[in-house]
């Protein structure tokens, strides 16, 4: 149990992936109780936000002297601002947290933490909306995978 426990935090603490990923492993593929599963998956996603925050306020410029990675940075910075600001004008912090929370390809803490960051969120204001973004995306993942795997137990036996 253990090592699956290592592996949901692995997937968690994986950009792209996140709890998006390492919930459905927890459950479909580890076989672990979805509670478990889902507080392991969130408090990993919730701890993430404020490091990856940390280390693009304190270490970002000394990446950006480097060409090759000003250029990736860039696009990073591009699509951030086009995916998050418009929920930001709207809704301010709940508009981050929404966007953190979608479990889609390209939302969650990693972009969430390089919009805030841009978009010049304090601390507090982006540890807030990533604790309820990351709620947000937990229990819908959960709720996700738990309704897939009942709606498909319908057609298959043994599921």
């Amino acid at each position: 149990m253990l090592n699956e426990i290592i592996n949901i935090i692995l997937l968690t603490l994986t950009p792209a992936l996140e709890l998006r990923a390492s919930i459905p492993y927890g459950i479909l593929i580890a076989n672990l109780n979805w509670f478990i599963v889902l507080v392991v998956a969130v408090i990993t996603n919730i701890i993430l936000g404020p490091v990856v925050f940390f280390i693009i306020d304190k270490f970002i410029h000394l990446f950006l002297r480097m060409s090759w990675f000003s250029k990736i940075w860039d696009k990073v910075v591009e699509r951030s601002q086009r995916k998050v600001k418009p929920y930001v004008d709207k809704y301010g912090e709940w508009g981050l947290a929404l966007f953190i929370g979608i479990p889609l390809p390209g939302s969650g803490v990693y972009t969430g933490a390089v919009a805030a960051y841009l978009l010049g969120f304090d601390k507090k204001k982006f540890f807030g909306a990533v604790v309820a973004g990351v709620l947000i995306a937990g229990i819908l993942v959960s709720l996700i995978v738990a309704t897939g795997v009942s709606g498909f137990s319908l057609f298959v036996k043994g599921v």
